[in-house]
């Protein structure tokens, strides 16, 4: 059976050493680790963004070789950078993620998805950076893509929306491969089917989230375990 991801060789100097990663089939996938452990880095070479190296397949097919409409229901990406700079309103923020054809019923879609409807004809430069978050992941969303790949989904969103987003994103992972970098290791360990640590540009731990938390690892990536059900320092 074809993987919904087989990517081999990924690598970007000096950030991700040469790295594979595989996902046979839908699955919620968080990356936590450290700042600057290669998360971001391993999304950016996923996506095929900047001077990435290595091949990339997403049910057998390569996404650097599709062009609009496919790439679009291939993969998407959410950068972890909210500002946006253009006058346009949210409803046409998030029509800029939907493959050309798309009715305007497919827009409402995801504008009710993410609860965003009261933000649809309000000028996205205006928007406090919550509801900016909230927009582009609904763009991100939009076409339904086989791969979908967040920088920080849940940063700036307050804690209600920070669980709304979450259980949507684990909803939406039954028939997507989602992959997320997160920094809220109990938020990851919470809804993810799988996590990967991350250290130094490279994978050093994948397993079951439950696994990874409790494990070494933590301790010696991150600096802290968990006591009493908090985190602590070392």
């Amino acid at each position: 059976m074809t993987p919904m991801l087989d990517a081999r060789g990924l690598r970007i100097r000096d950030r991700l050493d040469p790295t594979d990663l595989g996902i046979e089939a839908p699955q919620f996938l968080c990356l936590v680790g450290p700042n600057g452990s290669g998360k971001t880095s391993l999304l950016h070479a996923l996506a095929g963004i900047g001077d990435a190296e290595g091949e990339v397949r997403i049910d057998g097919r390569d996404p650097r070789l599709a062009a609009g409409d496919e790439r679009k229901r291939l993969l998407s990406y959410l950068p972890a950078s909210r500002d946006i700079a253009w006058p346009v309103s949210g409803r046409s923020l998030v029509a800029l993620g939907l493959p050309s054809g798309a009715g305007d019923a497919e827009v409402e879609r995801v504008l009710a998805e993410l609860d965003a409807d009261a933000l649809a004809e309000r000028r996205v430069d205006r928007l406090s950076t919550g509801e900016r978050s909230r927009l582009l992941i609904a763009r991100a969303l939009a076409p339904r893509p086989r791969l979908l790949l967040l920088d920080e989904p849940a940063a700036n969103l307050d804690p209600q929306w920070q669980l709304r987003l979450m259980e949507h994103l684990r909803r939406v992972s039954g028939s997507q491969a989602v992959v997320a970098a997160m920094h809220d290791l109990d938020l990851a360990a919470r809804y993810a089917d799988r996590m990967l640590i991350l250290d130094g540009g490279r994978i050093v731990a994948d397993d079951a989230p439950a696994e990874l938390v409790e494990g070494s690892d933590v301790r010696s990536v991150f600096g802290i375990e968990r006591r009493g059900g908090t985190w602590e320092l070392l």
